[in-house]
């Protein structure tokens, strides 16, 4: 294709994708971009180097004579792509005699490496991470190798420049490696969503981003970078300098970028080379457990991390850096749960802003719906909400619709930050709810269906930069054609179908402590019973779980014989020798496997630890020897319900001194477990008597009559009956205030007992409860719609049950 006529990229990349043409039959679909992309790179930078090849061609010659050390030859070379048409020169160079019009036919393969390995480092590693060679090897063994490259050769990708005038700039070439690279994305649409975001959410989020800030879009030499922790192929550092390059000509955008996945990273920077960028800001590699700009500040971030991926393999990094570095480091406030690590990407975005001293940055970053409201008050997200709440960073959420992206179809949120808000948005969050705002595609990509139009986009980015709220309202008054959804005429269709909801468009403005509450813990007195029944007694002959079940099957199945001593007896017992204890209590040795088996069974959670514990002779004993403590209790203190537990340590303490026998600790906790039990109707149990103290019962601190005397005293909480209430964040009253307003109305009426827990306090601030934070997006946009009259169900119904003793009758006849 020659360039006497000037190309549009469309054209141009529809002419570079033609070389699918000869893949076919012999390349996946799938394959066909990975072969595509490096040797439209290949012409290009082929075309790029033309003017300068023969100085470099000389200049390699004359070092190679000097004996000039190979680490040296860079700054040599590199100075020799300076020409009248590049006073500044290039970044990369190629030493190679050769190019894609010499590398004839018969030895093709062997020249055509011989002619990468020539190029300068970064561009010959672009090439390693396309796997070329491997790509190549194949070109070469189907026999399409050398008809490739004839067909490469005829591209014309010269640079613009005077003696070209009609050659292609870096802008133009950009565009159109983008959409080759776009091509190449839907045709391998089952992986395309981990390396590349639609076309359409880019623009949104780079419109949104950029938009605030007028002298780049409109002042002539002014320099910004953008940065893009997950790169992928450079889609959004690609949009972001053209959406400047549409408004400012002159700006200067430098990008920068890390991505993970070699061959998108390869991509990204064929990309960047071919836009004239320096591709040494674009870097191999986790960013989130090796950030390799870590130095780096940046005017602008775009990002679009993978959606709940978790971050386990890189665990001890993170958390050694929060642990260690605090907010000195990149994850201070908080992390969140490893299941989903699309927090720490957007943590590690804030820490990379650059200060507000030096203009500020923004961030436009593309998040699901769990970053929203996952993780109650004091959690890693929770915490890290707060922080960019607090900070008064968050300008913005715009809610997209679903079925937006490749490889999900799930609810998406566009995120724009800043730490150089406008005065208006300080302390204030902007919801726009864009999730009607979409039209759908001719044909599907992947989980893809819907798309933004142009005019979607304008209305929500005229929306943000208004910076007002808009009730709901319907599309057709915003002059959008969206035509209605097609359901389905499968089955029976209803007489009087439900009427669909309207679709609307809205935008809320929302103070920054209104996302904000404090969880306070309100507390229940315990109320419990005691009663040394058989019954319960009964219980102690099996441990606690998680031996209970097991025990309880084996003393049924083997134990029927085995026979207990008086309680006065238990200790001669205990001491006298194996064989003169009976049937032998506890000894299972003859049925050891058939119980292993039964558990395995059975019990398969049952660890083998806990195996051996059933089987030994010693836990059967010890249990037996607990039952008969009891039983000696029991002839003390009686068969009789006592509804006041408050009573039962000085019973205990009573009856053990008449027995004449002594509880272990573990013994006595294991019999109250066995004899007393919750019971509302039982008396409160106190947990604490409290001297020179003023009664306080919204704490917990209750004034009553203890033998015949006024006390304050503190009851022991439930803990079933433990629950927590969030209070709504109000920084015009006082923490406590607040709580003991919402616990006086809220609370005090239903559960007149009841308290606040003084004791959880909030770790930052040290008041009482526990703040977090949530953005509940969908509560804050949910419109009412009434259920269908009572009448019309009927009729409805009416008639099925017709339509059914119709179809009944007819099966009869």
């Amino acid at each position: 294709m020659s360039v006497d006529q000037p190309q549009t990229p469309n054209n141009l990349a529809s002419y570079c994708w033609s070389i699918a043409d000869l893949l076919r039959g012999d390349f996946k679909q799938s394959q066909y971009g990975r072969i595509i992309l490096p040797f439209t790179l290949l012409r290009r930078l082929e075309g790029v180097l033309e003017e300068s090849k023969e100085q470099v061609l000389a200049e390699y010659d004359r070092i190679q004579e000097m004996g000039v050390q190979e680490n040296a030859h860079d700054m040599f070379l590199l100075r020799a792509t300076k020409t009248k048409n590049n006073p500044d020169g290039l970044s990369f160079y190629n030493t190679s005699k050769m190019d894609l019009s010499t590398l004839g036919a018969a030895d093709i393969k062997a020249n055509l490496d011989s002619y990468i390995k020539a190029f300068s480092k970064d561009a010959r590693e672009i090439f390693e991470y396309f796997n070329f060679s491997e790509f190549v090897g194949q070109l070469n063994d189907a026999g399409l190798l050398f008809k490739v490259v004839k067909k490469v050769r005829t591209t014309d990708l010269r640079p613009k420049s005077p003696s070209h005038p009609n050659g292609i700039s870096n802008h133009d070439m950009g565009l159109a490696f983008e959409e080759l690279i776009r091509r190449f994305a839907e045709s391998s649409n089952e992986t395309a969503g981990e390396h590349f975001t639609p076309r359409d959410i880019v623009r949104l989020t780079t419109s949104l981003v950029f938009m605030e800030d007028d002298d780049v879009l409109t002042k002539s030499g002014v320099i910004r970078t953008i940065y893009d922790p997950t790169a992928g192929t450079g889609g959004f550092l690609s949009s972001g300098m053209e959406y400047v390059y549409e408004h400012n000509r002159k700006a200067v955008m430098r990008a920068y970028g890390q991505e993970l996945n070699p061959e998108s990273y390869a991509i990204c920077k064929a990309d960047m080379l071919i836009k004239g960028q320096e591709v040494d800001n674009i870097k191999l590699g986790n960013t989130l457990s090796n950030d390799q700009l870590n130095t780096v500040k940046f005017d602008y971030m775009l990002s679009n991390p993978p959606f709940g991926v978790d971050w386990k393999k890189i665990e001890g990094d993170i958390k050694d850096e929060h642990i260690l570095k605090g907010f000195a480091g990149r994850f201070g406030p908080g992390l969140p749960r490893v299941s989903d690590g699309s927090l720490l990407f957007l943590m590690h975005l804030l820490k990379k802003l650059r200060d507000p001293s030096d203009g500020g940055g923004r961030i436009g970053i593309i998040l699901n719906g769990s970053p929203l409201f996952t993780g109650g008050a004091g959690s890693g997200e929770s915490e890290i909400r707060r922080y960019i709440l607090e900070a008064d960073l968050l300008e913005s959420i715009v809610a997209l619709p679903t079925d937006m992206f490749y490889n999900t179809g799930i609810a998406t949120y566009v995120w724009i930050l800043s730490n150089k808000k406008t005065e208006e948005r300080k302390g204030k969050v902007q919801l726009i709810n864009a999730v009607n705002l979409s039209g759908k595609m001719r044909k599907s990509l992947g989980s893809k269906r819907n798309e933004l139009s142009n005019k979607d986009i304008a209305i929500i980015t005229k929306t943000f930069g208004a910076f007002e709220t808009m009730e709901p309202t319907t599309l057709d008054k915003l002059d959008l054609d969206k035509p209605a959804e097609q359901k389905s005429n499968r089955g029976r269709q209803s007489a009087m179908a439900k009427t669909e909801a309207p679709k609307t468009f809205a935008s809320k403005i929302f103070d920054t402590h209104e996302f904000g509450y404090r969880r306070i813990t309100i507390e229940r007195p315990l109320r419990e019973s005691y009663q040394f029944s058989d019954e319960r007694i009964s219980e102690l002959r099996f441990a606690p779980k998680p031996l209970n079940a097991p025990m309880k099957w084996v003393y049924e199945t083997y134990g029927q014989e085995w026979t207990d001593e008086t309680p006065a007896a238990y200790k001669e017992h205990c001491d006298a020798p194996a064989a003169q204890q009976g049937k032998e209590y506890g000894v299972l040795d003859d049925y050891e496997d058939d119980i292993r088996k039964h558990v395995k069974k059975h019990f398969s959670d049952l660890k083998e630890a806990k195996i051996k514990e059933l089987l030994d002779r010693k836990t059967w004993e010890a249990q037996k020897i607990c039952f008969l403590k009891a039983k000696q209790l029991q002839a003390d203190i009686g068969t009789e319900q006592c509804d006041d537990m408050n009573g039962y340590e000085l019973t205990i303490k009573r009856a053990c001194k008449a027995e004449g026998i002594s509880l272990e600790a573990k013994e006595k906790k294991q019999i109250t477990a066995a004899v007393s039990w919750k019971n509302p109707e039982a008396k409160k149990v106190i947990k604490k008597v409290h001297k020179n103290t003023q009664p306080n019962p919204l704490y917990g601190l209750f004034e009553v009559e203890v033998n015949g005397k006024q006390q304050v005293i503190e009851y022991k909480p439930d803990g079933d009956l433990r629950d927590n209430e969030n209070v709504d964040l109000d920084p015009s009253q006082t923490v406590n205030d607040l709580n003991e307003a919402y616990f006086k109305k809220e609370v005090q009426p239903h559960v007149p007992d009841a308290w606040i827990d003084a004791n959880k306090c909030d770790v930052q601030d040290g008041e009482i409860g526990i703040v977090g934070y949530e953005i509940p997006f969908n509560r804050h946009f949910y419109e009412y719609q009434p259920p269908r009259d009572l009448v019309d169900i009927d009729a409805d119904l009416d008639a099925v049950s017709a339509e059914i003793m119709k179809l009944l009758q007819e099966v009869h006849l």
